[in-house]
């Protein structure tokens, strides 16, 4: 069975791609002002040669103006050969209406002027033919000469001239711009480069501060006044993060402690009786007993193994939730009915005020949350007290508090009730089970992007559960969180 691997491609690192970009922009640059300076070029040289080239039509017509009653042929050709006289590679010729050809001048045949050039009164240089002959390239233009005698008829001059001289400078020039561009673009490539790797320095030097930091240091903090403004808000980022680790390793260490603390009372109590039933032979009644005392113990050791497992499972994917239709009334009320025997026994009345629609929840965790809070009131409530769950819901928030009256709790302990093995009484760690009852209802809020607090004021004890109410449902839709 043939297994397709793709492998991913790894991303053009940032100074390749800002040294392709400059050169590639340049690169253009160039090439658009070169194609400038060439148009201008050419430009010019046409404007100049239609001047010449007019100039020696103006010549010819005003040659065949003059001399036109003359008798003589040979005198007016004469004269019209002395036009070009000291014009290097000028050439002309003279038509008459018909297409006869009157004089032509030493040079190429110009009679493509006369078939693929507009014949006008003048020369202009949008209008100039540029052709080849003989290895040799020529620019010319035709125009008409008028005569007010109408008994003359009209001719027509074509002029060209040698522009190969104008052609090898373009080329020589277009060659001395194409490598001008070449070295320009290498030029800007390797400066690119090199402020770019100038440019990165500042991040090399975060980096290698990063990678200096050890578990042991995770109080060490970047100064953003160090690092290039553009990099402050990385710095700022990355300072925020170390403080959430820091604060989680502080966590983790206390945590340990107190599982340490925690678990070595049970195995203490364990060993000790253990040792004490080993110490003398003693009755099955008496065996009984100890192994019943163990019982408890393994009881308590378990249920807190169970619920730093579920504190560990749900803080590690707080997302991974199965969300239904919950309706907390009904949660509520069937947790009075569980207690109800509890209660009664210890002469507390549980009463419930308000009233909520159903919410998405996980409904399990919603259940172990709330039946924490309500065992935790009823096990801090004197005999004949009451304890009161009150439900709120608008469009943000459905809230739920649990109320029991109960000794004063001071301003400063109320935000560590959520902690893991917190107790404001250790003298009372027998009845206050293993001390992760409140950390659990606050991860499973939590995990439900909802809040929990506690105040204690008047002689009340309250503890608010605040949950979102956007997903206030109508109908069994479940949605599977991951």
């Amino acid at each position: 069975m043939e297994t397709n691997v793709t492998t991913k491609r790894r991303p053009i690192s940032l100074a390749w791609r800002v040294t392709a970009l400059v050169g590639i922009t340049t690169t253009l640059v160039f090439l658009t002002f070169n194609w400038i300076i060439v148009r201008s070029l050419e430009h010019h040289f046409a404007e100049q040669d239609a001047g010449e080239l007019q100039a020696v039509a103006n010549a010819v017509s005003k040659t065949l103006e003059v001399h036109q009653d003359e008798a003589t042929t040979d005198a007016m050709m004469q004269r019209l050969s002395a036009i070009v006289v000291g014009r290097h590679g000028m050439s002309y010729s003279v038509w008459n209406a018909s297409g006869q050809l009157l004089y032509k001048s030493v040079g190429p045949d110009l009679s493509p002027v006369l078939k693929n050039s507009k014949i006008g009164t003048r020369i202009e240089d949008d209008q100039l033919l540029i052709w080849n002959v003989d290895g040799k390239s020529y620019r010319g233009g035709a125009l008409q000469i008028p005569d007010e005698n109408v008994e003359v008829e009209p001719r027509v001059v074509a002029v060209a001239m040698d522009i190969d001289f104008h052609l090898d400078f373009l080329d020589m020039f277009k060659r001395i711009l194409w490598w001008a561009t070449l070295i320009v673009a290498l030029i800007a490539l390797v400066v690119a480069w090199l402020a770019v790797q100038w440019g990165h320095r500042p991040i090399r030097k975060v980096s290698g501060d990063i990678r200096a930091i050890r578990s042991s240091q995770l109080d060490v903090r970047l100064d953003p006044a160090d690092v290039p403004i553009e990099l402050t808000e990385l710095a700022l980022s990355f300072n925020a993060m170390l403080g959430r680790i820091e604060d989680g390793f502080a966590k983790l260490a206390n945590f340990s402690a107190d599982i340490a603390h925690e678990l070595r009372t049970p195995v203490t109590n364990l060993s000790t009786q253990t040792q004490v039933a080993l110490g003398q032979v003693r009755t099955v009644d008496e065996y009984r007993e100890v192994l019943y005392s163990n019982l408890e113990e393994f009881d308590r050791m378990s249920l807190m193994i169970g619920d730093m497992l579920f504190l560990a499972q749900t803080e590690n994917d707080p997302r991974n939730l199965r969300l239904a239709k919950t309706d907390i009334g009904m949660l509520v009320q069937g947790l009075f009915d569980y207690f109800g025997v509890l209660a009664e026994d210890a002469d507390i009345t549980l009463s419930k005020v308000g009233k909520a629609k159903p919410i998405y929840a996980d409904r399990d965790m919603m259940l172990r949350a709330l039946s924490n809070l309500l065992s935790n009131a009823i096990r801090y409530s004197a005999s004949g007290s009451s304890v009161l769950v009150r439900l709120h819901q608008d469009e943000k928030l459905t809230i739920i508090s649990v109320e029991n009256p109960g000794e004063q709790i001071a301003d400063d302990d109320l935000p560590k009730l959520f902690d893991r093995f917190f107790r404001t009484d250790p003298s009372r760690q027998r009845k206050s089970g293993a001390g992760l009852g409140l950390a659990i209802v606050k991860s499973i809020v939590e995990a439900h992007d909802g809040t929990v607090q506690a105040t204690s004021r008047d002689g009340w004890n309250k503890f608010t559960v605040s949950l979102p109410t956007n997903a206030v449902v109508g109908d069994d839709t479940v949605i599977v969180c991951k």
